[in-house]
């Protein structure tokens, strides 16, 4: 009696559950689409009205005013203020195609009428939670903010997960990436707690458009560029971070050596040993590394910390010998490209949309 009795008591939960998770979406996308709506009725009202932007800021600020009251905080100026940008940025064409692709019955959206808009089929158009598409709308480059949509569907993102994304540009850096699949298969950034590899943690390639290097540069021009952007450089490594010093001495025998930069990553709890490199990596750089990390473990590191890993930031890394030159090392060493500047913007859509094609093939055909 008392297993048959688990069992269906098991059973009763889990589909509860998934009721529940199922009507909190549901709910979730017709709240979405009625922001949508709100949106459009607004951008309507100003198109009619005076067309200055002091006109829009005082409806907005009347609207809070009327609607706070009434339904709660969710209406103040600034979340009316999303309203409209969202209705902008996921336009009734674009909206439009979406659901064409989905059912062939469509929502008439209705300007001016009075007539109720059929949520229930506009709500289709918006998987994603209200909170992911306020994420989204910062992301000023409509290809990327494509790109984020998607793949936040795809890989079942959370919102904290597509901040994260966002934040680490992989839009940027899967476009640049030499292994564009592996990337996009990836698609994942550990959240904070979780424990962490240091390929995990480690970008690959870096983005530093923010130096504004020219073509041609030294070693030491970029290592002074990278200090003297070191905000920026430490938002692009990213939030476990933290300097520790530049062109550290160690002397080996009757020679003085200087590693280029030094940071600690607080979650690997570990020192980050970097190596700059302007032009291509070779396998003699590993060997360097090596060096480097193994007084680095003798003579740096404190008590309670991981071993020390190495970075060589080069502009340049052969896939095959960047692989046999650090396969196998005693000690953590990676490579990992950069660049001091971006493609053109359709050049990157154009690279990531192609590989995304390769990919949904590849499925197919093993489906």
């Amino acid at each position: 009696m008392d297993t048959a009795y688990n069992g269906i008591h098991g059973d009763i939960v889990a589909l509860l559950e998934a009721t529940r998770r199922a009507a909190a979406r549901s709910v979730n996308a017709l709240m979405t689409a009625g922001y949508w709506e709100v949106g459009r009725r607004i951008v309507e009202f100003e198109q009619g009205g005076k067309g200055r932007a002091e006109y829009g800021e005082a409806l907005l600020l009347r609207l809070s005013s009327d609607l706070t009251p009434r339904f709660g905080r969710g209406f103040g100026r600034r979340n009316l203020q999303d309203m409209r940008l969202f209705y902008l940025a996921w336009g009734p064409e674009r909206i439009w195609q979406t659901l064409s692709a989905k059912s062939s019955s469509l929502p008439i959206f209705e300007t001016s009428s009075g007539k109720s808009p059929d949520l229930a089929a506009l709500a289709k158009a918006f998987p994603l939670p209200w909170s992911a598409y306020v994420r989204l709308l910062s992301v000023k480059n409509e290809q990327a903010r494509s790109f984020y949509e998607t793949e936040a569907l795809r890989g079942g993102w959370s919102v904290r997960q597509l901040d994260r994304q966002v934040n680490s540009q992989f839009y940027e850096r899967t476009a640049l990436s030499r292994n564009k699949a592996a990337m996009l298969e990836k698609g994942e950034i550990a959240e904070p707690g979780d424990a962490i590899t240091p390929e995990q943690a480690i970008k690959d390639p870096f983005v530093l458009e923010f130096l504004g290097l020219k073509d041609e540069y030294s070693e030491s021009a970029l290592e002074d560029a990278l200090i003297h952007h070191l905000a920026d450089f430490l938002l692009e490594l990213g939030d476990d971070f933290a300097f520790v010093g530049r062109q550290r001495r160690l002397r080996l025998d009757d020679t003085w050596f200087r590693i280029d930069l030094l940071f600690f990553h607080r979650r690997l709890k570990c020192l980050l040993v970097i190596d700059l490199k302007v032009g291509r990596f070779n396998h003699a750089d590993a060997g360097q590394m090596h060096m480097y990390l193994n007084y680095a473990r003798e003579h740096w590191m404190k008590p309670g910390e991981n071993q020390p890993v190495g970075l060589i930031l080069c502009a340049e890394k052969g896939a095959a010998e960047a692989h046999y030159a650090l396969e196998g090392l005693p000690n953590k060493v990676l490579a990992a490209e950069y660049r001091t500047a971006l493609p053109d913007e359709n050049l990157l859509t154009e690279a990531v949309e192609k590989t995304r094609r390769e990919l949904e093939a590849r499925r197919g055909c093993r489906s």
